[in-house]
């Protein structure tokens, strides 16, 4: 019995050695740096890669040598060849363990991009297109665009104003259309939380009446404490009939067509459905899109008695509540004191 041990332990013992060998020999590797060229750098993996041809592309990039023994652990460990594509950032000091939890986890690279208050659809979906790593795609300007969101019941059938402008996180290879999608649940969610902590005797059939209201207010100023004060002059406007009488709106009725000077021709123009000189109430959608601070101005206007304001030039405004003290506002803001630096809404910085 003594002698069949001693010849098993024999024929077992080197066996049991390469054994011991292999697994240091595979926890060096594994835990050794990747030789990075840079501190950091990005390397992607595209959808449909098969385990394999992600050890080659590492190989390729010198970021490992010896590549069959990895592609050895991936037959012998099957959870840690079941990678995800993506777009992953390689640090210094990461070892080839970590890469692989990485790309298992799924751990990819994420991005952001911003969408401005003020912003007009088109400028937002021109915005987009410049996201390189972003999925182009054709998308429709008009009631088109909904189906191309795969959104069967809008708030509206026009789609401006109806993307809530704010960061969001994304993807490489994340579609256009599907920041659209996200921004515009997004102004859902908010617009319904602003409704129902709104102001009681507003003059707003529904939330989409206070978004066109918030984004006009969105483009009358910039700076916050005027929000609720431009407000409560259109409100007012509305609640006596008077015409809300805004350039931002005839601006955006203009179009292409607008070149940087407003006329009167402009402000007469009947065929203008955003003209506000000669059309009753709101416009027929928003004008641009609203942050949560103009929707909130909208459902909370300041009391007062002004409904008459001119801008002052530094980007503020001046409220009157006579016709009279308006006339002599524009007199002395818009004739008399018009500073070569003149604005109506305050610079990028202030706002």
């Amino acid at each position: 019995m003594l002698k069949v041990f001693k010849a098993l332990l024999a024929l077992l013992f080197p066996l049991i050695l390469t054994a011991l060998a292999l697994v240091w020999y595979l926890n060096s590797y594994l835990n050794k740096p990747l030789p990075l060229a840079e501190s950091t750098e990005v390397f992607v993996l595209p959808p449909g890669t098969a385990y394999s041809s992600m050890v080659t592309l590492l190989a390729e990039r010198g970021w490992i040598s010896k590549p069959y023994v990895l592609k050895i652990y991936g037959r012998l460990h099957p959870q840690a060849a079941d990678i995800k594509a993506g777009e992953y950032r390689f640090e210094e000091g990461m070892t080839v363990a970590e890469s692989l939890a990485m790309m298992r986890l799924g751990d990819v690279v994420r991005h952001q991009l911003t969408l401005v208050e003020g912003w007009t659809l088109a400028q937002l979906l021109r915005y987009l297109e410049t996201l390189d790593l972003l999925e182009k795609q054709e998308l429709s300007q008009n009631a088109d665009l909904w189906a191309q969101l795969n959104i069967t019941e809008p708030m509206a059938q026009e789609p401006e104003g109806l993307f809530f402008p704010d960061t969001y996180d994304y993807y490489r290879g994340d579609k256009v259309s599907l920041i659209l999608t996200r921004a515009y649940q997004r102004m859902q969610r908010v617009l319904a939380d602003e409704w129902e902590a709104r102001a009681d005797n507003l003059p707003y059939a529904n939330p989409y009446e206070a978004l066109i209201m918030a984004s006009i207010i969105e483009k009358e100023t910039g700076v916050a404490y005027e929000r609720a004060e431009i407000a409560g002059v259109f409100v007012r406007r509305l609640q006596t009939g008077m015409r809300l009488q805004t350039d931002p709106t005839v601006i955006y009725g203009l179009g292409d067509s607008y070149q940087g000077n407003l006329r009167g021709s402009h402000l007469r123009d009947d065929s203008n459905t955003y003209n506000t000189y000669r059309q009753n109430g709101l416009p027929p959608s928003p004008i641009a899109l609203a942050g949560r601070e103009a929707i909130y101005a909208a459902l909370h206007p300041a009391d007062g008695d002004a409904v008459f304001f001119v801008a002052k030039g530094d980007g503020t405004h001046y409220f009157s509540a006579t016709l009279k003290e308006h006339e002599a506002a524009v007199k002395r803001y818009q004739v008399q004191k018009r500073r070569a630096d003149y604005r109506s809404a305050p610079p990028l910085s202030e706002k």
